[in-house]
């Protein structure tokens, strides 16, 4: 990147609707500031569901989420791993890395390390490696069209865990909080996108009235740094 050019931002998560609930308030800010923004999860959220079959599902939440994408207008990618499926290997570290070499984000924000599921944590794993990776040319994502390798490694930043919290219900404190007032209506919009998931985490979760529960959370990030 030149000091002429603006960031390029690859947020990647496990499934689709985390970046909604965890980050895309920041995202619509570095928009807003010129950054070129990209969206990718792990999976197309194919366990997602106690009434549609695998396949259905993951149809569903695709379009969902490039739906969602759509409306900051920035590109979509899946990986097209599978819900409670992702894990840390070589193979996983070279699909991720072929993503990045080719999307070249300066900038990756993903999964933090200790979540309440195994999908969200070997995101994180997979990722932070992926992104050493990327930039070793030797290196090689066994893909057909290989991407060129990165030029440097991208920085790397790490979303609040699910209700901000560690496995054992212990505060994960954040490094630092991003103001997203003026941001939530459009967050809102976007995460509305994946109604799938109303009645998935009513049944799953015990939740109800996600928008809310995610304003309500984003509100409680917001007081720490007397934003809300």
């Amino acid at each position: 990147m030149t000091n002429t050019q603006q960031p390029r931002v690859l947020a990647i998560h496990a499934h689709p609707d985390d970046i909604e609930i965890l980050c895309v308030g920041a995202l619509i800010r570095l928009k807003a500031l010129g950054c070129h923004i990209e969206f990718a999860t792990m999976t197309p959220g194919d366990k997602g569901s106690a009434e549609l079959g695998g396949e259905e599902i993951a149809a569903v939440r695709r379009k969902e989420a490039r739906k969602s994408a759509d409306i900051l207008g920035v590109p979509y990618h899946c990986l097209e791993f599978r819900d409670l499926e992702i894990e840390v290997t070589h193979k996983s570290k070279q699909r991720v890395s072929e993503l990045l070499r080719r999307v070249r984000p300066d900038i990756v924000i993903t999964a933090p390390p200790v979540d309440y599921m195994s999908d969200h944590e070997a995101t994180c794993h997979i990722v932070r490696d992926s992104c050493f990776n990327a930039a070793v040319p030797n290196y090689v994502t066994e893909q057909w069209d290989p991407a060129p390798v990165l030029e440097h490694i991208p920085h790397l930043y790490y979303v609040d865990p699910i209700e901000g919290v560690d496995w054992f219900g212990n505060l994960v404190p954040p490094d630092f909080i991003v103001d997203v007032s003026s941001e939530m209506e459009q967050k809102l919009e976007m995460l509305a996108c994946h109604e799938s998931q109303r009645a998935w985490l009513r049944k799953q979760h015990g939740l109800d009235e996600y928008l809310d529960g995610t304003e309500r959370w984003s509100a409680a990030r917001g007081k720490e740094i007397g934003a809300a």
